[in-house]
């Protein structure tokens, strides 16, 4: 096999046929029949499902792996490439706003520059004023907390080698975020230029940026609780400087502080900081005690081969 193709599905009915059909041409163009199309179902609450099994009951480049239940976008991302054989690996959104025919020029920068994997990035962020400034405070926040860069505007849409999505597959973790999950994974990771298409608007609300921030933050990076620590350090050092300032001032200049107001007010300050710090460390507890637990991913509850759907209905029939 020397190309798949993975794509997930969630209320992804109205772009199944029409991505099938131009995903496959291209892929046809490039290496023939050596390809596989895996459709991952996450949970979609539409007729997608049936949608892509009767597409598969007449191609049988079509594998599809259906999970239980929703799982999320980068869970069932992770589970459709663990499936896939080809020698590359074309990951894509179904949604048409990422072009199947993007596989050739990536393919080629690929192999011409003899990296390991290739990625869209967009030259201007589609969407509103609301997708596009969130979507930049997004990585410039997520570069602030952790430490570490990621291209900004970078789609779901990548070319990768076989040895690239093997070692991307052995991150066995619950708590997943995928830009993190490539910066970890290593390997020549190179960047395309593409404009990304709209077809539909964000489902990402300000609560969903946020819980995705936080999440894909203490998912990635501990430095959030080293930065608990030193703020702990500076906060007990200036409060000994300023008793030291106080005892001084009352020994010397026979001069006593007064104020109750600055005394609540610097009580509240910090028992809110303590809440808030306490709250972050709740956060890396609850997530050391989802990933102690071992809990799969994301389960399967069927997969129909490529090929072989047409036998499985019959049997189901």
């Amino acid at each position: 096999m020397k190309l798949s193709v993975v794509a997930t599905l969630y209320k992804s009915a109205p772009y199944i046929e029409e991505f099938c059909t131009r995903v496959s041409a291209s892929a046809q163009t490039l290496v023939g029949n050596e390809f596989e199309i895996i459709l991952v179902n996450d949970g979609s609450p539409d007729n997608s499902l049936d949608i892509a099994l009767a597409r598969a009951a007449h191609d049988p480049h079509i594998k599809i792996v259906d999970l239980s239940r929703n799982f999320g976008h980068h869970k069932a991302i992770v589970t459709g490439l663990s499936q896939t054989r080809g020698e590359f690996v074309y990951l894509i959104d179904i949604d048409l706003e990422e072009q199947p025919e993007w596989l050739i020029p990536f393919h080629a920068k690929l192999l011409d520059e003899g990296c390991d994997m290739v990625y869209g990035v967009q030259r201007q962020r589609k969407g509103g004023w609301f997708e596009r400034i969130s979507g930049a405070m997004f990585y410039k926040l997520f570069a602030f907390f952790t430490g570490v860069w990621l291209p900004p505007n970078w789609v779901t849409a990548a070319v990768m080698t076989r040895r690239f999505v093997d070692a991307l597959v052995l991150h066995d973790e619950r708590e997943m975020f995928l830009g993190g999950l490539y910066h970890l994974n290593g390997f020549d990771q190179r960047g395309h230029l593409i404009d990304k298409a709209s077809t539909s608007s964000t489902t990402y609300t300000l609560r969903k940026r946020l819980s995705l921030l936080v999440g894909a933050v203490t998912a990635f990076s501990t430095l959030p609780l080293m930065w608990i620590f030193y703020t702990g350090v500076l906060i007990s050092l200036g409060s000994f400087l300023f008793g030291i300032y106080i005892v001084l001032r009352q020994l010397i200049f026979n001069i006593a502080v007064a104020g109750w107001v600055s005394v609540i007010v610097s009580v509240w300050f910090l028992g809110g900081l303590s809440i808030l710090f306490i709250g972050v460390i709740g956060i890396y507890l609850a997530k050391t005690y989802s990933e102690s637990k071992r809990r799969p991913y994301t389960t399967i509850r069927n997969v129909y081969p490529a090929g072989q759907f047409s036998k499985s209905a019959a049997a189901g029939s």
